[in-house]
């Protein structure tokens, strides 16, 4: 530690980017106390970068998958391919991977529509989903175009007093044959634990022994390359997620996937396009290079980006604050939280995360009515795609217990700096206050 503490070109640069002495010493010694855990998530990012090579060169991809094309996109072998790359880099049979699947809830409601049909049952076993599922599955009312709008029952199945899946619980309601069994893996604006792939194959298992003709689906947002295995390996029948988040690397502009069995992504590609033409229809509309080079990348920039996380809750954690997973726990996603019981906490949090970032790092966040949340939102990103999670971020609702959540950046070395920042103007305002 004393050779980085007598860096000093390292720290004149840290202090030039608003970080005190006492800061970016806090930061050396949360650093020295997790070189073991990092060392172990850099195998896991090198075992799935060779997974996602070796598919990529099963595939045969060449040069001109990588061309652009518009129109209906008949016959685009480089989406087409990048599909079977998809496919076989999560063990499915199938996979659809579009820029016309714009967000994370859209591809989750293109999979729920493609599945379900009036008279089904979609039954969630991790409590209720993402607050944007809310209208489409209509939970708290008959949306206009929701699915209970279509005919479709929800049920849910609740977690259990030590915030894990209820086994027992889930094999009674699987048992009444509900058409689709739904778990979101990641926690959402909740302060649960996050699946891992181990948790998920025990659902499985539950579900299957009642009920072996369920449709399993399993929201994947902020959870691929965090482990050796993904759901689809545990016998998930579709997974789902955004580009703009671990797969894209950072580098795709939009977009989302879905893979699973080929009848069933036969039946969410109907939903997306329509029916007769399904798959065969789509251009890449140019995205398809950055797809393919940002999926490749995925499992190294995933890595920093767990890392990050992991920093910044040791960081917290040695400040006092209540951390959620805390540092030394294993990690299924890339999302962090730290509790402020204080809304002036947030905003300050989230000032230090924007202040960060590469673009717009000159712009104060402020929270806002953020369309299908309950409270309102502040949300720190100076990305260079909107919205990106992928990207150094972090936001929050604005009601008790003042919870942020923090997740990304594309390189280690940028999360680092937006946890030390964050913690600079957290340090700022409490002085402030004082």
């Amino acid at each position: 530690m004393d050779k980085f503490l007598n860096d000093q070109d390292l720290v004149a640069m840290y202090e030039r980017l608003g970080i005190s002495r006492e800061t970016y010493e806090s930061g050396l010694r949360a650093l020295d106390a997790l070189k073991e855990r990092f060392e172990r998530i850099d195998r896991i990012a090198e075992y799935n970068q060779m997974k996602v090579l070796a598919a990529m060169q099963e595939c045969h991809v060449g040069e001109s998958d990588l061309l652009a094309t518009t129109g209906y996109g008949y016959n685009d072998e480089g989406r087409d391919k990048l599909e079977r790359v998809y496919a076989g880099t999560f063990h499915t049979e199938d996979a659809v991977v579009r820029p016309q699947l714009i967000s994370g809830t859209h591809a989750l409601t293109v999979a729920l529509f493609g599945v379900l049909r009036p008279g089904d049952v979609l039954l969630s076993v991790a409590g209720k989903p993402y607050d944007t599922l809310d209208d489409v599955i209509g939970i708290f009312r008959q949306a206009d175009g929701s699915l209970r709008d279509f005919g479709v029952t929800y049920k849910q199945v609740d977690l259990n007093e030590d915030g894990e899946l209820d086994l027992p619980a889930i094999e009674q309601a699987a048992a009444q044959h509900p058409k689709v069994v739904y778990l979101q893996r990641s926690k959402g604006y909740e302060t649960r634990k996050t699946f891992s792939t181990a948790d998920i194959e025990q659902m499985v298992n539950v579900v299957r022994r009642v009920h072996p003709q369920a449709i399993i689906m399993v929201d994947n947002c902020y959870g691929e390359f965090t482990e050796l295995r993904e759901p689809s390996d545990v016998g998930a029948d579709l997974i789902i997620g955004s580009l703009i988040k671990n797969p894209g690397g950072g580098l795709a502009p939009v977009g989302g996937y879905i893979a699973g069995k080929k009848k069933y992504i036969e039946m969410c590609s109907n939903r997306m396009t329509s029916p007769g033409l399904g798959k065969e229809v789509g251009p890449n509309l140019g995205t398809i290079r950055s797809f393919y080079q940002g999926f490749f990348l995925s499992p190294t920039v995933t890595a920093g980006a767990v890392k990050g996380a992991i920093f910044l809750a040791k960081l917290f954690e040695d400040q006092g604050y209540s951390v959620f997973p805390a540092s030394s726990e294993e990690r299924y996603d890339l999302i962090q939280t730290v509790t402020f019981n204080d809304p002036e906490g947030v905003c300050a949090f989230c000032r230090g995360i924007q202040a960060a970032a590469p673009v717009d790092s000159y712009v104060t966040p402020e929270p806002w009515d953020m369309p299908g949340y309950d409270a309102q939102v502040i949300m720190a990103a100076g990305a260079f795609v909107s919205g990106s999670s992928i990207e150094l971020s972090a936001d929050g609702p604005m009601k008790p217990p003042y919870t942020v959540y923090f997740q990304g950046g594309l390189t280690f070395d940028h999360a680092k700096l937006g946890a030390l920042k964050a913690l600079e103007e957290v340090r700022k305002y409490l002085k402030d206050k004082a």
